[in-house]
């Protein structure tokens, strides 16, 4: 029998939520058709549908402007293709690696740097986790496996068990992280069997949210982070830099205070990556030094998320120089 949360899962990618955002003037049928749109009964009611500005409309709406193509854009703005280690595991950075643990998503962000990802060949789904597992176990540096998608929030508590038990069984393995959206988008996902397997987990575990705005932060999402807390993760925030939805110091501030009054860490703040139809989102790295510097001013330093651009083949993110 489905849970809530599967039942509302099935529902986010039918479309069953769609027809508000096609009611936006806006709304682009031709965007649509290049990425899909999928979007949660809790984001459509999160959204103020009188402000045509709204941040978070903004992030889910197929518009006209995704139909540009840009020189400077590219399919693959991060260099996954070229640091696929075999079909699902993305091997980057030393000491730790990036599973494609699913090909689905519970919303589709416009800006998505993997819009273009080509998940039918080149993500592991479960029957390909020994491959996975054999590549892990025979690079002894890999101390950390990061779960990511897709979101991989969006497999079953059963296979989310499985994996962690075979990652748990490689010694040299300490740390499992999970990048999700989830927990805000569909809060209903952290129910009492997610928190029993987490509670049960013999590794480290850290959570990183994705969280661009705190109008994002709603009473469910709030409650579904606290769970989190309190079944041991370490809770992280990534943001991306996005004009018309974050562009602003004061948004963002208000972002980090909003995170840690709930048990969150800001964690990154990324410059965005230009992936191929979504340049529109682009902030000027000019600007967004300006934005940071008076986020500087007036944070704390553990409020303060790192500034920071993926740039493919580098050995880590990169710090966005602030002398520019």
């Amino acid at each position: 029998m489905a849970k809530q949360w599967q039942k509302s899962l099935k529902a986010a990618l039918k479309g069953d939520s769609l027809e508000e955002l096609q009611k936006s003037p806006v709304y682009s049928a031709k965007a649509s058709e290049l990425f899909a749109p999928v979007i949660t009964e809790t984001v459509i009611d999160l959204i103020d549908w009188e402000n045509p500005d709204d941040p978070l409309l903004k992030q889910f709406l197929p518009h006209a402007q995704e139909l540009k193509v840009d020189n400077k854009s590219k399919e693959d703005p991060v260099g996954d293709y070229q640091a696929e280690a075999i079909p699902g595991l993305i091997h980057k950075y030393l000491g730790r690696v990036l599973l494609i643990a699913s090909g689905s998503c519970a919303v589709n962000c416009r800006y998505c740097f993997r819009r273009h990802f080509p998940y039918e060949k080149s993500y592991a789904p479960r029957n390909q986790w020994q491959a996975v597992i054999d590549y892990i176990s025979q690079h002894k540096e890999i101390h950390e496996v990061i779960l990511s998608g897709g979101d991989p929030l969006t497999l079953s508590d059963q296979s989310l068990r499985t994996l962690s038990q075979k990652l748990n069984a490689i010694d040299h393995v300490e740390t499992l992280r999970i990048h999700s959206r989830i927990p805000v988008v569909m809060s209903s996902r952290i129910d009492t069997s997610f928190l029993q397997w987490s509670k049960s987990l013999n590794l480290n575990k850290v959570m990183v949210l994705h969280v661009n705005h705190s109008q994002e932060l709603s009473k469910k999402a709030i409650k579904a982070i606290k769970k989190l807390k309190k079944a041991g993760y370490t809770l992280l925030n990534q943001s991306v830099l996005l004009k018309g939805v974050n562009d602003s110091a004061e948004t963002l501030i208000d972002l980090s205070h909003q995170l840690f009054g709930n048990g969150v860490l800001p964690y990154y703040l990324h410059l965005f990556d230009q992936v191929q139809n979504a340049s529109h989102f682009a902030v000027n790295q000019t600007q967004a030094i300006d934005i940071y510097r008076q986020m500087q001013a007036q944070l704390s330093g553990y409020l303060l998320p790192k500034l920071v651009v993926e740039e493919a083949g580098e050995p880590a993110k990169t710090l966005v120089n602030m002398a520019t």
